[in-house]
């Protein structure tokens, strides 16, 4: 809800007599883990993806200024927030301007939905300010004149048409996991990657389906080896489009500790074990896969899965 000095009130031509004044918005979204699974179904145009939501996330506040339509965005290189934001005061009575602040503990361009998620948080801060209705739908609509998206607006397990901005099913919520998650360097344009073409044939679109099937059947069941078995072989799959050049050894180490899968950031670079959080052997299992991973990236992480049961 919006903090400000005093009730806005909104007389019968729409204009506010108090306009939003000292009004302060406040949002957060969570990031992902790549993508449990990712991929093209057969019926045309048809990529999609299904989220790994985690306990990383994008904080960001509004601060109204009604004297100015100008919107400052602090750190000033996220200028696709600001461009939301805009769009966003588009719809509002009197069109203020004001101060947009992002932070983030997503890193960028490692395939953890960063952008997305500084997305929905800015443009839901900006609503929280001025006191707007920002349904999922309607969020959907300003995303897609942006870029493509993850499904980070909604807190579940969904499957995305990321390139169309469109849910397509919510599927649940898993049991909370650890990620062993190791980066193999540099930093993928996520538009850019979304140009290229889908090497996939009519098997492979099959394959994704039933990929789709056994996936939204594990999250119902929450199932997570059978999760961790589709992340992997989705994993695989996706060697044809953006090769990770560490996948046989990262699939060695899972195959080694008993882990539940792989999971990859497809169009990203990072690659994580899955490790259950309720596994008697956790803490062991946990501590091999890390001495394991560090031999192959100078740069391994722990991360939690989020669970919104």
């Amino acid at each position: 809800m919006p903090v400000s000095a005093g009730p806005i009130a909104v007389p019968t031509d729409g204009a506010p007599t108090q306009p939003y004044r000292g009004a302060v918005g406040v949002s957060t979204c969570f990031g992902t883990f790549g993508e449990l699974l990712q991929g093209v179904l057969p019926e045309p145009d048809a990529d999609f993806l299904v989220t790994l939501p985690v306990a990383r996330w994008t904080m960001a506040s509004f601060r109204v200024d009604p004297g100015t339509t100008a919107v400052e965005v602090h750190p000033p290189h996220k200028g696709k927030a600001r461009r939301i934001a805009e769009m966003v005061l588009e719809s509002v009575p009197g069109r203020p301007g004001g101060v947009l602040t992002v932070d983030s503990n997503l890193p960028e361009g490692k395939g953890m939905a960063s952008s997305s998620a500084d997305l929905v948080a800015a443009a839901r801060a900006v609503a929280n300010a001025v006191g707007l209705d920002l349904p999922p739908e309607r969020l959907e609509d300003l995303l897609r004149r942006i870029e493509p998206t993850d499904g980070v607006l909604y807190p579940a397990v969904v499957a995305f048409d990321h390139r169309r901005v469109r849910l397509r099913a919510r599927l649940g919520s898993l049991p909370t996991m650890t990620i062993v998650g190791l980066d193999e360097g540099g930093t993928v344009d996520t538009v850019a990657f979304n140009r290229i073409a889908k090497p996939f044939t009519p098997a492979d679109r099959r394959e994704y389906a039933r990929l789709l099937d056994r996936l939204s059947g594990a999250v119902a069941r929450g199932d997570l080896a059978e999760a961790g078995a589709v992340a992997t072989r989705s994993a695989e799959m996706n060697q044809a489009l953006w090769p990770k050049r560490t996948l046989p050894d990262v699939l060695r180490v899972c195959a080694d500790v008993g882990a539940l899968g792989v999971v990859a950031a497809h169009s990203g670079t990072m690659l994580g074990v899955l490790l259950d959080a309720a596994d008697p052997d956790y803490v062991e299992k946990v501590a091999a896969t890390v001495r394991a991973c560090s031999l192959i990236s100078p740069d391994v992480s722990l991360y939690r899965s989020l669970s919104f049961d």
